[in-house]
């Protein structure tokens, strides 16, 4: 026979906030989530869902298993994760684009969460998936050609 506590445990413990509170959390947490790179403050994070700031950062900490300012990193690292593997962008504009304001900062906070620097991250993903250059295109279509205006006649048409 199972013990009795597995059985009454959520009934006895109820959820960890009423309704009313999870809505106000999530509404900051959406708050956070928009402005992630834009400097933000916890006193405007705890104004979104009418708390002060101390009673918020227990609260959202307890609700969602992580801190503002955990979540705030999180997303912002990803961004940064994503803006490295797409983009041919330098690491100083990942950086100012994901809301970090020092460079060095963002540098140790990065290789803290990945395990390798910015640069590193960047260039072991050009290992694994080059970034194509300039593709030249032997073959446009005439339809596309002449819907955009360009003489079929021209020296850039190939007529294969």
């Amino acid at each position: 026979m199972p013990h009795p506590l597995i059985y009454t445990a959520p009934g006895r413990l109820g959820p960890i906030v009423d309704d009313d509170l999870f809505r106000r959390l999530c509404r900051s947490r959406d708050f956070l989530a928009e402005g992630f790179d834009q400097p933000l403050r916890l006193a405007d994070a705890a104004r979104a869902a009418h708390l002060s700031p101390y009673h918020y950062h227990r609260l959202f900490a307890r609700t969602f298993g992580e801190t503002p300012h955990e979540f705030l990193t999180r997303l912002r690292i990803d961004r940064a994760k994503e803006l490295l593997a797409r983009e041919a962008m330098a690491v100083t504009e990942v950086c100012m684009a994901v809301g970090y304001e020092s460079l060095g900062s963002f540098s140790s906070r990065f290789r803290a969460e990945v395990g390798y620097s910015p640069s590193e991250f960047q260039r072991g993903l050009r290992r694994v998936f080059p970034v194509p250059g300039t593709a030249i295109y032997r073959f446009v279509p005439t339809c596309y050609l002449l819907q955009r205006g360009v003489p079929f006649n021209s020296p850039s048409v190939s007529r294969k």
